[in-house]
């Protein structure tokens, strides 16, 4: 029997790298006196990896990963102007709409009355306008925001919900972040793959029995359904 199902958020109930890419795109056009496409893309991506032990998972995080890195390829030159652009981009991230991912809200339909947790990790403020503009809290038991999937941190979350690992299903975009921590606590893990996933998210698939890979969230209903069965 699944106990309780958790859901990631970013890129599995609704859209969110996309929006990351634009922005990124927007960067290199402004940037583009100090490098190639390539370089520059590269140049950010090394610094946002450097910085997510100092500003975590997010949009601010990542704002100011661009303007360290516009600080960088400028040698320390990058007029004020550009700064000021790079926060505005920033700024539109924070603003922009909710886009639910198509079939959302027909697996939720489908999942009702059942144990739902959302699991999405980042930054605090950011994380609670998308989960309140999104219209999907009340589908939910309990939101939880994580500075960082971890086993650890899935294992409180687990505590606190009075919910055993083992009768636990986790599914989200990421198989480093939404998978393979709870696979380590023996719960089930599954794999909804996205178009656009930050390369940090990247992980190998394992060989286990309580890996799931789907192409849809709408046949989350029915795998559940199966594993209960026993097929």
């Amino acid at each position: 029997m699944i106990e309780a199902i958790g859901l990631d958020a970013d890129d599995t109930l609704w859209e969110n790298e996309t929006f990351f890419r634009v922005t990124e795109s927007s960067f290199v056009d402004l940037l583009a006196d100090h490098g190639d496409p390539d370089q520059i893309t590269g140049r950010l991506y090394d610094v946002e990896r450097r910085n997510l032990a100092r500003y975590g998972f997010g949009i601010k995080g990542f704002t100011l990963s661009m303007v360290q890195t516009a600080i960088e390829l400028t040698e320390g030159r990058v007029p004020g102007h550009v700064i000021g652009q790079i926060l505005d981009m920033g700024q539109d991230m924070l603003a922009h709409p909710v886009h639910l991912i198509a079939g959302v809200e027909q697996a939720l339909d489908a999942l009702q009355g059942r144990r739902l947790i959302l699991i999405t990790k980042g930054d605090l403020l950011d994380q609670e306008r998308k989960v309140a503009a999104s219209g999907l809290a009340e589908r939910f038991e309990a939101v939880e925001i994580l500075a960082d999937k971890t086993p650890e941190a899935y294992s409180r979350v687990l505590w606190r919900h009075g919910i055993s690992a083992e009768r636990f299903l986790m599914a989200g975009n990421s198989m480093k972040s939404d998978v393979l921590p709870v696979l380590d606590l023996g719960g089930h893990g599954v794999f909804l793959p996205h178009d656009l996933t930050w390369a940090v998210e990247h992980a190998e698939a394992p060989e286990h029995p309580r890996l799931h890979e789907l192409t849809s969230i709408t046949e989350l209903p029915d795998l559940i359904g199966r594993l209960e069965a026993g097929s």
